[in-house]
């Protein structure tokens, strides 16, 4: 399988690009408007076909670039059934499997981040997940709006992620400190929030965090929920 990391150094988010190599079918996970042209060139370069556009959760720190790229290069966008966004191809839930050539995603309901994050499992000699905002490397994703849970993010984690095999490549959503791959099993090790020591103790630390609102937020969600579309803001004359 091919695949490619991007990296949107303003909202530190990484967008991943997976392609079978015989079929040339491909799908990119958490698309950044502003890398859309990377996008295309990339599709061009490697002679491939976009099948999909995948979001692991409503994003609050960017914009997606799925409507655009529906637009222009046909892929389908595709978002968690909890999702609010109303302008989408389809909807995936837990157990579902989205498949690119000979290749398939395994959609895991993960929330707490927000409540329609998502992470997506591939099995195989050499597992990965691609984890969204549920578990980044040496952290997890806050769980202070959108619907966010600690209590539930937890759950996510014990109960759908850290079972996974410990060799499983994690791909994050985000990364503030250059790190770009991790394990589940380094994860388990490593990880403070995930060496908490029990579920109570990481719900108090969660709530302890105080974290300023993303800069992008009140733009960003009603933007995703119209898969990048910005709303119209009147100029006032």
């Amino acid at each position: 399988m091919l695949i490619r990391q991007l990296f949107d150094q303003k909202s530190c988010t990484y967008t991943y690009l997976l392609a079978d190599e015989e079929s040339r079918e491909a799908v990119l996970i958490d698309t950044v408007v502003e890398k859309l042209d990377d996008y295309h060139r990339l599709v061009q370069e490697l002679d491939l076909k976009l099948l999909y556009t995948l979001e692991t959760h409503t994003h609050a720190d960017h914009i997606t670039a799925a409507g655009d790229i529906r637009e222009q290069l046909g892929a389908a966008s595709l978002v968690g059934r909890q999702s609010l966004a109303n302008c989408v191809s389809a909807t995936f839930e837990h157990g579902d499997e989205i498949t690119f050539g000979q290749h398939k995603l395994k959609v895991i309901y993960t929330p707490g981040h927000t409540d329609d994050s998502y992470s997506f499992f591939i099995p195989g000699p050499q597992a990965m997940l691609f984890s969204g905002d549920t578990l980044l490397i040496r952290g997890t994703g806050r769980t202070d709006f959108q619907g966010g849970d600690a209590r539930r993010q937890y759950h996510s984690l014990q109960s759908e992620i850290l079972v996974l095999p410990e060799d499983t490549l994690v791909y994050p959503g985000h990364d503030y400190k250059g790190w770009s791959v991790s394990t589940i099993g380094e994860e388990r090790r490593c990880n403070p929030r995930l060496l908490l020591g029990s579920e109570d103790a990481y719900i108090a630390h969660m709530s302890e965090l105080n974290l300023p609102n993303p800069k992008m937020m009140d733009v960003a969600v009603p933007a995703n929920q119209q898969c990048g579309k910005r709303p119209f803001v009147d100029p006032g004359f």
